[in-house]
């Protein structure tokens, strides 16, 4: 899939500071009407989001999406369960990796691909705090090396 048919709508930019990024998944994900609009209007929060196996299903737990303002005497509760749509071995795999490891799974955004609402989830590592240092070190050069080269232009 091209990246010009993805249109993200909320992403997780605190995974990408926490996490070391290991492997990433598209999945669908079994939402309400009033979720889908709320989603749609960016009214989503990942940040405190995790993806919880049970019963041989995956569950998008402690994603926070706000109750939609025109639903009317019909809201949903904004930090439900929502169950991920995935192959079954997917979820097998995953799971495995996750209980064996220590790793997780996190949610990174949702897109919309056509007419469908998705997660992107990663399988993560920890990163440790002399990890974050240089991440955050290594983006503060390439951002002075990015306006150096400007500034000769």
């Amino acid at each position: 899939m091209k990246q010009s048919e993805r249109k993200i709508l909320v992403k997780n930019r605190k995974a990408r500071h926490l996490y070391h990024i290991l492997e990433t998944l598209d999945a669908g994900i079994e939402l309400l009407g009033t979720e889908v609009k709320a989603i749609r209007s960016g009214r989503a929060n990942l940040k405190e989001g995790h993806v919880a196996f049970s019963g041989g299903e995956a569950f998008l737990v402690g994603c926070h999406i706000s109750p939609y303002e025109h639903a009317g005497y019909v809201a949903h509760d904004p930090l439900r369960k929502r169950r991920l749509l995935l192959h079954k071995r997917e979820v097998i795999r995953l799971a495995s990796k996750v209980q064996e490891k220590g790793l997780t799974v996190v949610p990174l955004e949702i897109f919309i691909s056509g007419n469908w609402i998705k997660v992107q989830i990663a399988l993560v590592r920890g990163k440790q705090l002399h990890d974050k240092r240089a991440t955050l070190r290594q983006r503060t050069l390439d951002r002075e090396a990015e306006q150096a080269i400007k500034g000769r232009e």
